[in-house]
């Protein structure tokens, strides 16, 4: 029986699954794959399926937040999928962190609704250290500048952009200048979902994020254009899977 979402059967995927929110990235991203097949859509779902090395890999697109990405996960799962990298956008926190910079998710600020079905309070929602690695080694590798640490993964982007105009502004407000001060470094919105998810599902997930834009440079006064083409993060993720899947096969 395919799955309910996704309406792929096991075997449409393989071990390895790439995770952009955006359906229309799909396609760019498995243009980097060899041999590489649309399988279907439904729904925010695009998946397309191809290899690296020999090892067949997938793409899957989750829409936005973590309520939809949890989903993409658990079905993919399900069909046997393991091992999963989010290749996503996000907003910059940290003052250094620049429009068109990576971001690498070492863990994430729990601001969401999602990861609380799966991981009680208190719970670190933690990328997988190879993953994190590989992610890294990738952009070092690329000569991409890469930054490792914790994002703010939330569920509300106007909550995030717009904080003034919501009834609960003073407390958005506080929480963003803690983070700050914290040395978060970006804000996002699906990788405490998908931290989580694997956790309890036993499977292995990283992330890197793309930035577009630094509220706080842009709060300070600062240049600060949109980077709106995400091929940088892209190719750190596809020379990251590489990486690893050279790690798996040599154990």
């Amino acid at each position: 029986m395919s799955e309910y979402h996704l309406h792929l059967d096991p075997g449409a995927v393989g071990r390895y699954v790439l995770l952009p929110g955006d359906p229309g990235r799909c396609e760019k991203i498995a243009g980097y794959f060899d041999k590489p097949e649309f399988v279907g859509q439904n729904r925010e779902y695009r998946v397309y399926s191809g290899y690296l090395l020999n090892e067949k890999v997938s793409v899957c697109s989750t829409g936005i937040g973590g309520p939809s990405a949890a989903i993409a996960m658990e079905e993919l799962i399900h069909i046997g999928a393991d091992t999963f990298l989010r290749v996503g956008t996000c907003g910059g926190i940290a003052m250094d962190v620049l429009p068109g910079d990576v971001v690498i998710a070492l863990s994430a600020v729990r601001q969401d609704g999602t990861s609380f079905e799966y991981a009680p309070a208190g719970y670190p929602a933690t990328a997988d250290f190879h993953l994190t690695t590989s992610l890294y080694e990738a952009a070092r590798a690329l000569e991409i500048p890469a930054h490792v640490g914790v994002v703010q993964a939330k569920d509300s982007f106007y909550g995030q952009h717009d904080p003034d105009s919501m009834p609960v502004a003073a407390h958005l407000n506080e929480l963003w200048s803690a983070y700050k001060r914290l040395g978060v470094l970006a804000s996002e919105m699906e990788s405490a979902a998908l931290y989580c998810v694997a956790a309890a599902r036993g499977v292995r997930c990283g992330a890197a994020f793309h930035v577009v834009w630094n509220q706080t440079r842009r709060d300070a006064g600062l240049i600060d254009e949109n980077a709106l083409d995400p091929d940088r993060c892209i190719r750190t993720a596809i020379e990251a899977l590489r990486l690893q899947i050279r790690k798996d096969q040599a154990k």
